[in-house]
């Protein structure tokens, strides 16, 4: 919970937000900056590798980089959280692996359960799920931390969208 609040801390005060995720953690990565948007905060995903680190280049003391891998060990997310914290950066790792190489270029690490890889792959499942949990857990405690300006601004995207959840008329 401490790492969490840091986090947390560190979002809420961003400039941006970047978050690296590729395949199954790409999509985890794009529902947590879709989320930090709908609060007012700047925010991008990035499952390209090139682009991640075109990004990440341009990142500096203030911003924040999140590296979304069960493995902790893809290197295509491991190299944009390098950049991003060699640019100063604050550097986070949510990983399955907390002793993998992502941490090495992480200043705070959130950890996710891991499960064990079969044929059906339950792990690349249950990998996801655990991704979803600790971004929500995240975003629920950045969204406390700047209530303020987050809820007129999840008011306002709400009310954007509303004409879209208007129920059709049938003929």
């Amino acid at each position: 919970t401490a790492q969490l609040g840091a986090v947390a801390a560190a979002c809420a005060g961003a400039r941006r937000i970047d978050v690296y995720g590729v395949g199954a953690s790409g999509l985890v990565a794009q529902d947590l900056a879709q989320k930090l948007l709908r609060i007012g905060l700047i925010a991008h995903a990035h499952s390209d590798p090139h682009l991640a680190v075109t990004n990440a280049v341009q990142l500096r003391p203030g911003d924040v980089a999140l590296a979304i891998t069960h493995s902790g060990s893809t290197g295509d997310v491991i190299e944009p959280l390098r950049v991003a914290f060699e640019h100063g950066a604050t550097t986070v790792a949510v990983t399955g692996r907390p002793d993998g190489p992502v941490s090495q270029y992480a200043d705070h690490v959130l950890t996710t359960s891991t499960a064990r890889e079969s044929e059906l792959r339950p792990a690349a499942m249950s990998s996801r799920t655990s991704q979803l949990l600790v971004v929500d857990c995240l975003f629920t405690v950045i969204t406390q931390r700047t209530y303020e300006t987050a809820a007129p601004a999840l008011a306002a995207s709400y009310e954007a969208l509303a004409h879209r959840h208007a129920p059709r008329t049938t003929r």
